[in-house]
C-alpha cells in the first residue's frame, strides 16, 4: 500500500486534490491511502469547508490553523505543523500543488526528513521572480523527485533548467519528470454536469436569458495599488456603458474593502448601476455556472484563466505575465495588466468573435495517471 500525506492551504488546492482524492476513492483505494492535511493558510466556512464537502473530498485527517500572515512567519508555522504530521504519519511521499506558500513549506519540510515529494503542476513559469508564486514553485520543483507538468510547456521549461527526461529509480538528485495533462480539466469535466443538476446561481442572481461579463480581481498587485485598482474599474465601467453588458464580480471580503479606495463616483456607479453585480464568494459548482454561460471573462487568477478555456470562453488576463502562456498562444486569451483602453480594445476583439480552443490541457485522466506512475515507481 503506498502511503501518501496530501497538503492543501488555498482554495485552488482544494479544488484541484479533489481529482486525486476522488481517483483514488474510485479506482485505487486498494493501492493508495490518502491522508490529508490542511495548512489552514486561508481558511473560513466559505471557502474551504463548503469546499470540501461540494467537491466530495474526505475532510482533513489534520488542520493546522495557521491563518494568514506575513510571509516568514506564515511559512515557518507551517514548515513545523508539516514536518510534526510527517514524523507521525511516516507517509511514502507528500503530495503538492500549484506554488502556494504551503507548497513551499511542504517541500521543505519533506525534503530535509527525505520525504519524496510529488509536485503536481511543476514547470509552470511566468518568468517573473517578484512574484512570491514563481519563487514558490521553483524552489519546490528543484527539492521533488516526482514531477507532474500539465503542459508540454511546462516539460520543456524543466528540461531547460537541467531536469532529465528520467521516469524510473526516481530520487531527489534523479528526479522523475512527466507531462501528464491537467487535473483541473479533470475537474471541470466531471463536475461540469453536476453543476449543471445542482447550482442556482444562474437563477439567483437573474441571469437567465442574459449576456454577462464574469470578472474576478484579487491579486495584490491589482487590489493594493489604488492606482492599477482604479484603471481596471474604470476599464469595467466603460465597458459595461459601451456594450450595455452585465458585470458578475465574486468579491473576498479583503478585496471588497479594498474598493473603499476607489472614487466616490466610480463607487456610485458599481454600487447603484443596474450592470453591476458584486457579489460574496460562490462555490465551485456556482463557478462553473458563471463560466459556461458567460460571455467572456476578465480575470487575474491562473485557475480562472484555465476554466475559461476549458470552458471555451475568451479571457482577458489582468497580468503582464501568465505561466499559462498556450492560452495565449493559441489565440484564446490576451494580456491586459491593468490598463483600461487595453482592456476595451481586448473585450472588442473577443466579444462574439469566433475562437478556436484546441486541446492542450490532456484527455481530462491526469490524476490516474499520476496515480498509476506513483504506484509503479513505488512496487519498482
Amino acid at each position: 500500500m503506498l502511503k501518501i500525506l496530501t497538503i492543501v492551504g488555498a482554495r485552488p488546492q482544494i479544488i484541484k486534490a479533489a481529482a486525486l482524492s476522488r481517483a483514488i476513492r474510485e479506482d485505487y483505494s486498494e493501492t493508495i491511502e490518502e491522508v490529508i492535511v490542511h495548512t489552514g493558510q486561508h481558511y473560513d466556512e466559505n471557502m474551504s469547508k463548503i469546499f470540501f464537502e461540494e467537491l466530495q473530498i474526505p475532510e482533513p485527517n489534520y488542520n493546522l490553523n495557521v491563518g494568514s500572515g506575513l510571509h516568514g512567519a506564515q511559512t515557518a508555522a507551517m514548515i513545523q505543523g508539516i514536518e510534526n504530521v510527517l514524523n507521525d504519519e511516516n507517509p511514502d511521499c507528500i503530495i503538492l500543488y500549484g506554488d502556494t506558500n504551503s507548497t513551499l513549506a511542504g517541500a521543505i519540510a519533506a525534503s530535509k526528513i527525505h520525504v519524496p515529494v510529488v509536485h503536481i503542476e511543476a514547470g509552470l513559469r511566468s518568468f517573473n521572480k517578484a512574484m512570491p508564486e514563481e519563487i514558490n514553485r521553483i524552489m519546490c520543483d528543484h527539492v521533488s523527485t516526482y514531477l507532474f507538468s500539465p503542459t508540454k510547456t511546462g516539460y520543456q521549461n524543466l528540461l531547460k533548467e537541467g531536469f532529465k527526461e528520467n521516469i524510473n529509480d526516481a530520487n531527489i538528485d534523479n528526479p522523475a519528470v512527466f507531462h501528464c495533462g491537467d487535473v483541473m480539466y479533470d475537474n471541470s469535466l466531471y463536475f461540469s454536469r453536476i453543476s449543471d443538476e445542482k447550482s442556482d446561481i444562474i437563477k439567483d442572481l437573474e441571469l437567465e436569458n442574459k449576456e454577462y461579463v464574469l470578472v474576478t480581481v484579487h491579486r495584490n498587485n491589482n487590489t493594493d495599488d489604488p492606482q492599477r485598482l482604479s484603471q481596471i474599474f474604470d476599464g469595467l465601467i466603460d465597458i459595461v456603458k459601451e456594450f450595455k453588458i452585465n458585470i458578475v464580480l465574486p468579491l473576498h471580503p479583503r478585496t471588497r474593502e479594498k474598493l473603499k479606495s476607489l472614487t466616490e463616483e466610480v463607487l456610485e456607479f458599481i454600487q447603484n448601476n443596474e450592470h453591476f453585480k458584486i457579489v460574496d464568494p460562490v462555490s465551485f459548482l456556482d463557478m462553473i455556472q458563471l463560466e459556461k454561460r458567460a460571455e467572456l471573462i476578465i480575470t487575474d487568477s491562473g485557475g480562472v484563466q484555465k476554466e475559461a478555456y476549458f470552458f471555451k470562453k475568451p479571457a482577458l488576463v489582468m497580468r503582464k505575465e501568465t505561466e499559462w502562456v498556450e492560452i495565449i498562444e493559441a489565440g484564446a486569451g490576451v494580456l491586459i495588466d491593468s490598463e483600461k483602453e487595453l482592456m476595451k480594445k481586448s473585450f472588442s476583439k473577443f466579444y462574439k468573435a469566433e475562437i478556436d480552443f484546441p486541446q492542450i490541457f490532456g484527455n481530462g485522466k491526469a490524476a490516474n495517471f499520476i496515480c498509476e506512475r506513483l504506484i509503479s515507481n513505488h512496487s519498482s
